[in-house]
């Protein structure tokens, strides 16, 4: 499912329309964006987290030409489940 797929979903779930359904859609999105990088996670029970990681600075591999190289330290966003989520899945 894509964003537009997803905001045609939240208007037909919300008898909204589609403009209403995409601000929700983005607000939504904006306020995890932002708690994420306010307070380094956001929790949302029954579905999940995200969190921020930080991933060490490491050695690889160009897969073209099989040489190694060094990848730069960087932060990154996980997201776990919540165990209601998963068995949902």
């Amino acid at each position: 499912m894509n964003k537009a797929e997803l905001v045609e979903a939240v208007a037909k779930n919300l008898d909204e329309s589609k403009a209403g359904a995409e601000r929700a859609v983005n607000a939504v999105f904006d306020c995890i964006k932002k708690g994420v990088k306010k307070n380094k996670g956001v929790s949302i029970v029954g579905f999940g987290s995200f969190s921020i990681r930080k991933r060490k600075a490491r050695t690889g591999r160009n897969p073209q030409t099989g040489e190694a190289i060094q990848i730069k330290a960087s932060t990154t966003v996980a997201f776990k489940p919540s165990k209601v989520f998963k068995d949902y899945v």
